[in-house]
């Protein structure tokens, strides 16, 4: 018996490629299935924090630029949850994290394509008579048992895993969290009497704010915030330096070369890197009252500050701790140390194992990346691996950008259908980056 092959298979199953199946399940020109290995989809379950909302407008959901008619969209979330009037009344464009994440969880469980509990361990080259395609070979993960699935192309959406300070692994993970997992140890944190964040990022700000106001509760913990950056800054959120997150940036930038496009990164770092504005108000806002009458607030604030080492001592831990502008090392002890230093891709093993030699590299660190994020091969082959892990260095600080991953998917469905299933857009802004 013939073995089926799929136009493609995703792996991974984040907002990416959800976004991809949603897409692709209102066309009938492809077909493709989706794996991931966890139980159901969390999109970052341990910063769920009430109250925190994204930092883009809800039209940046999973298919709104694509196509707005499309069922998956927020407003249809919306009305077919009665969630409608509320949200209208809400007067926000922003929608709150857990809202989003529950967002995401409808339209999973309104698409047939999505295998969770599955986990791909590996992906060889077929050549059949000519042909060339993809074997795909996926674990059970509750019996272990391994079946193979057969594709065109490949879609790797794999995602990021934590960043781990040095020297932590052997630590408490109840006392040395990653941000990634605040809200699983939040009652044990609050509990403890000094609580230490390191980190100027989002994550860091908003968990900040959350301790704040833990501390109203009568909880009488103290809160140290340290970060290596030159200071707390916010987000440059005006409107023409938000069109650097646009499909007409990403293309200008990604004409230029290798070189230049590593030494532009660092000159968009304040259009990612940095606080929304109105987070590190609520934290202004909760430290100016409880300043109210002569009080002081229970918290240690020092920008310029870079941690060097975590050890154990006497029962909490001892942070040594660098500033670097005026050349001063000290030591700090602390009983939690929140770690908001970030993450790296989630490269998976049998991608290197199996392509490594055949990929073009760029810098010996990064793979090639088209317009449509298939990564290049020296053979130029048409059965594509592509992938939306890792592309930065191809699609600039946007490359995690919730709104532009729609864009990108429309990319991805179009190469893989040999025709324009979607408008790709162009010309969506008033600024140009050169001239014609």
């Amino acid at each position: 018996m013939a073995k089926e092959i799929y136009d493609f298979i995703g792996i991974g199953i984040g907002p990416f490629n959800l976004g991809l199946a949603a897409l692709a399940d209102q066309q009938q020109q492809v077909d493709g299935i989706f794996f991931d290995q966890t139980k159901e989809l969390e999109w970052h379950p341990g910063m769920l924090i009430e109250g925190t909302d994204l930092q883009v407008p809800f039209l940046a959901d999973l298919v709104s630029f694509a196509d707005p008619t499309n069922p998956y969209t927020f407003m249809n979330y919306l009305h077919k949850t009665n969630r409608m009037y509320p949200f209208f009344f809400f007067q926000k464009l922003e929608v709150p994290r857990p809202e989003y994440n529950d967002y995401l969880k409808w339209v999973a469980n309104h698409l047939d394509t999505l295998y969770f509990e599955r986990r791909v361990v590996d992906v060889e080259e077929v050549d059949t008579n000519g042909m060339n395609y993809y074997r795909v070979s996926v674990e059970d993960v509750q019996t272990e048992e391994t079946k193979e699935y057969y594709a065109r192309h490949i879609v790797m959406s794999t995602g990021s895993v934590p960043t781990v300070f040095p020297g932590t692994e052997e630590l408490s993970s109840r006392d040395i969290v990653h941000t990634s997992r605040y809200l699983y140890e939040k009652h044990r944190i609050v509990e403890s009497n000094h609580v230490t964040v390191i980190g100027s990022g989002q994550s860091a700000a908003e968990i900040v704010a959350d301790l704040l106001a833990e501390q109203e509760k009568d909880r009488d913990f103290h809160i140290s915030w340290f970060t290596r950056s030159a200071g707390i800054f916010q987000l440059d959120t005006a409107k023409l330096p938000q069109e650097y997150f646009s499909p007409d940036y990403v293309d200008y930038f990604h004409s230029l070369t290798y070189e230049q496009r590593m030494n532009t990164l660092p000159k968009l770092d304040k259009l990612q890197n940095g606080v929304d504005p109105s987070t590190l108000s609520t934290i202004y806002d909760w430290l100016y009252h409880k300043s109210v009458a002569g009080k002081e607030a229970n918290i240690t604030i020092q920008p310029l500050t870079e941690l060097k080492a975590i050890k154990e001592h006497r029962e909490q831990y001892e942070l040594t701790l660098h500033q670097w502008q005026a050349d001063d090392t000290f030591t700090y002890p602390t009983e939690k140390v929140i770690l908001a230093t970030g993450y790296k891709p989630n490269i998976p093993d049998w991608f290197f194992r199996r392509f490594s030699n055949e990929v073009i590299w760029e810098g010996n660190e990064h793979y090639r990346i088209g317009k449509d994020c298939a990564i290049g091969f020296h053979d130029n082959r048409h059965h594509r691996i592509f992938t939306t892990t890792d592309i930065e260095h191809a699609h600039a600080t946007g490359a995690n950008n919730l709104g532009l991953s729609v864009n990108r998917n429309v990319k991805i469905l179009n190469t893989i259908a040999g025709e324009r299933l979607y408008p790709e857009g162009d010309n969506t802004i008033f600024q140009q980056f050169r001239m014609s």
